[in-house]
């Protein structure tokens, strides 16, 4: 089971052929994404210059993947991640550790999100994003990029 970042949905939605095609060998595997992504592609299309026929298109693609939703777990998976992360990866001085925000790491919150969603639900995530690869030095899990 796939969980799709944004940049391999937009990759889908804009039939990028590798990509596309990469999707087409696993018809038969559940492909899904997170509340996340659909948050970021609604972003996208909305500040886009065709935004109608970008929100069509991103609705039409949505109908034919799962989406996960966060709940309780995946929050908890969340604060648990990103406090290691913060901890390996962040300032030694546990008093600056406070005050240290993902982006001063190279993370992006909503990688994080995305991350949490995939551990608490066992799926691989496929991406080509390098927020990905620095998370799996804290915690591994499986990630594809079809890109």
């Amino acid at each position: 089971m796939y969980l799709l970042d944004t940049n391999h949905c937009s990759f889908l939605i804009e039939g990028e052929a590798k990509v596309v095609n990469n999707f087409r060998e696993r018809s038969e595997v559940s492909i899904a994404t997170s509340a996340i992504v659909v948050g970021e592609l609604r972003f996208m299309a909305q500040n886009s210059q065709q935004k109608i026929a970008n929100i069509i298109k991103i609705q039409a693609f949505l109908e034919r993947i799962d989406i996960y939703a966060i709940d309780h777990q995946t929050a908890e998976i969340y604060g648990d991640l990103k406090s290691e992360i913060i901890r390996q990866l962040g300032p030694k001085e546990k008093r600056k550790r406070k005050t240290t925000k993902l982006t001063d790491i190279g993370i992006s919150e909503n990688d994080l999100w995305i991350a949490a969603t995939a551990i608490r639900h066992s799926l691989i995530i496929v991406s080509c994003d390098s927020d990905f690869e620095r998370m799996r030095q804290v915690k591994e899990f499986p990630l594809e990029n079809w890109a």
